[in-house]
């Protein structure tokens, strides 16, 4: 089997967060400059065997797109095309939210809390985990 790989795709910073080769155990990669996504993208991938990409879709509470969403929708787009992997999305409301409360459990300080980039790729484990039906 190979790896499913969440992106938390957002305009200044994305997180990354992925499955074990069996697909059991979802892990964050890391948050990385959304500037150098498709760079980072081109060696994890050629690192890693990736059947599929789940990308969290930007929805306000109505299921309303937002202001981002026409930005992940280019990104996949461009993101297909580079890549040829198979991609679904995975709504990603309240994701932030629940990265937050998991750091707040996790025991995490407020000054750690407070780094945004903290957040997105424990934001993609919640898109991979829903996806996944977790």
């Amino acid at each position: 089997m190979a790896r499913i790989l969440a992106i938390d795709y957002g305009g200044k910073r994305t997180g990354l967060a992925t499955t074990d080769p069996l697909q059991i155990i979802v892990t964050p990669i890391e948050t990385i400059l959304t500037i150098d996504l498709f760079d980072y993208l081109v060696k994890y991938l050629k690192e890693e065997e990736v059947e599929l990409v789940v990308i969290g879709m930007p929805l306000d509470e109505n299921g309303e797109e937002t202001h981002n969403t026409k930005a992940v929708l280019k990104f996949e787009e461009n993101f297909t095309k580079k890549f040829g992997i198979p991609t679904v999305f995975e709504d990603e409301s309240y994701t932030s939210q629940k990265a937050k409360m998991a750091l707040v459990e996790g025991g995490f300080r407020k000054s750690q809390r407070q780094k945004k980039g903290s957040l997105d790729a424990i934001s993609a484990v919640f898109i991979l985990k829903s996806y996944l039906g977790e």
